[in-house]
């Protein structure tokens, strides 16, 4: 059910915002009233012509070949999701708290394992991920963080609150295309309060990458590894590849040699000491213990301890859905702390006395394969036929090892423009933090995704969502350019 506003008399456009009962949304209030962060931006909004900075946004986008998957435009909104610097002051906190505790869970499985031996956590987390990966068992420093990138999914619930959707550590994508969306939205907007920079990121990549492609000075050459046109995110991979200064290289143009890992730039051999890897078929070892093509390639490298890898290989059992649903016990454990936000409640259904919970009320929850990424195989029980929820849960009592249970989260909504007016869409939230030795470091923001159509839940880009700027802002002042 919505509540339809007349917005005449409110600081937006002479048109009518519908707020959905039971959603929050994160520029109006019930009320249908901007909340104090949003009203100057929405005052200046109701004064520009949104077709016409939609149009401007996407002949600039084009320009710079913005794009999701093999040359397939990326969807962008103009209007900025705005943060208050005093709710992202909490926020980071969080982020900061919730990769140290993964990063120590990490370098703890493969090493002296000492959660699993407390029994905190049940080993079969271990040993039922497909993300674990044992021939980097004793091979991870415990003091430097594998995962050096850390992205999470945040959403806000019906009542505002902001949570934990997933944790991703393998290789998380999407920051460089929020530097890239701050390039394009910003200009077009101007403002009396510039949002955060985001140039921080990039620095601190560059920092925990040791450097560039450039003389072995008491440096180290890195090198981005990607799969090149064909990969989703190989605008990232370039935009990556000019920021950092990196050749982004294919396997394909590796070679193995000595205990060391090369590749040729025209007739000269450079030796690699660090990737940051973003390749897609990224696995070291096949499930009886031989080595991929790819392990056969690295493994050399990273057993006499001549090879870094942005992320770590083996950092998939961070985003193993399953993971996601210890992560209270984690930061109890190894941070001595209770967890500062929450995550959405998640069912192991591993377990008998939670499978037996989850399948009680299997209609209400969300089920997700455990090794799912980009929202494939995410089945919202409540919005699928008869049909597809009796094959769910045939699937879940078959094999409920490889699935978990999630409570269903009513997403928040934004402003969005659509036909050319705006309209509520469903938003979630990708904040990034690097991390090196000893330091830490938050993107402020983040990207912002929003669903294709109204009422879509589903807001990953490969499913075609589109994106928004983040601003993280002090007050919010803003006018047309």
């Amino acid at each position: 059910m919505a509540t339809t506003i007349d917005s005449a008399s409110l600081p937006l456009r002479a048109e009518s915002y519908p707020l959905s009962l039971g959603h929050y949304d994160e520029v109006f209030a019930d009320t249908g009233v901007p909340r104090s962060s949003c009203v100057e931006v929405m005052n200046a909004l109701a004064q520009i012509d949104l077709s016409a900075l939609c149009e401007r946004v996407q002949i600039a986008s084009a320009r710079i070949g913005l794009s999701f998957g093999l040359d397939v435009p990326l969807a962008i909104d103009p209007i900025p999701r705005m943060i208050d610097a005093r709710e992202w002051t909490s926020i980071e906190a969080a982020l900061l708290q919730r990769t140290r505790a993964l990063n120590a869970f990490v370098a703890d499985a493969y090493n002296d394992q000492k959660i699993f031996e407390a029994g905190v956590v049940p080993r079969r987390l271990l040993e039922t991920s497909a993300g674990y990966e044992p021939c980097m068992r004793g091979l991870l420093d415990p003091s430097s963080p594998a995962a050096a990138v850390a992205g999470f999914d945040l959403v806000r619930d019906a009542d505002g609150e902001l949570l934990v959707l997933e944790d991703n550590l393998r290789m998380p994508s999407g920051a460089a295309y929020a530097t890239a969306l701050r390039r394009l939205v910003e200009p077009a907007l101007t403002a009396s309060v510039k949002p955060l920079p985001l140039d921080s990121y990039s620095a601190a990549l560059a920092k925990t990458l040791g450097g560039g492609l450039r003389e072995r000075a008491g440096g180290e050459t890195a090198a981005i590894v990607s799969d090149g046109p064909s990969s989703g995110a190989w605008f990232e991979h370039r935009e990556l590849g000019r920021a950092l200064e990196l050749p982004v290289i294919t396997p394909g143009e590796l070679e193995s040699a000595r205990g060391h890992l090369y590749f040729r730039i025209g007739r000269e051999r450079c030796r690699l000491d660090a990737i940051y890897r973003r390749v897609d078929g990224d696995r070291l070892s096949e499930p009886d213990g031989s080595l991929t093509a790819l392990g056969e390639l690295l493994m050399p490298a990273l057993r006499a301890g001549h090879l870094r890898c942005v992320n770590a290989f083996g950092t998939g059992i961070g985003d193993d859905k399953l993971t996601h649903s210890y992560l209270e016990r984690f930061v109890r454990f190894y941070l001595g702390e209770e967890l500062l936000l929450r995550s959405v409640r998640s069912y192991d259904l591993g377990d008998e006395a939670e499978l037996k919970v989850a399948l009680e009320r299997l209609e209400e929850l969300v089920i997700k394969p455990r090794d799912g990424f980009g929202g494939q195989g995410v089945t919202i029980m409540s919005r699928v036929d008869s049909r597809t929820r009796r094959e769910t849960e045939d699937q879940v009592r078959l094999d409920p090892t490889g699935f978990v249970a999630q409570e269903t989260v009513a997403l928040s909504t934004h402003p969005t423009v659509c036909d050319g007016r705006l309209a509520p869409r469903h938003v979630d939230l990708r904040p990034f933090v690097v991390s090196g030795r000893g330091w830490m470091r938050a993107m402020a923001g983040g990207l912002t995704r929003y669903a294709p159509a109204a009422g879509e839940m589903i807001v990953n880009s490969s499913r075609g969502g589109g994106c928004k700027d983040t601003w993280v802002l002090e007050q919010a002042a803003v006018g047309a350019a």
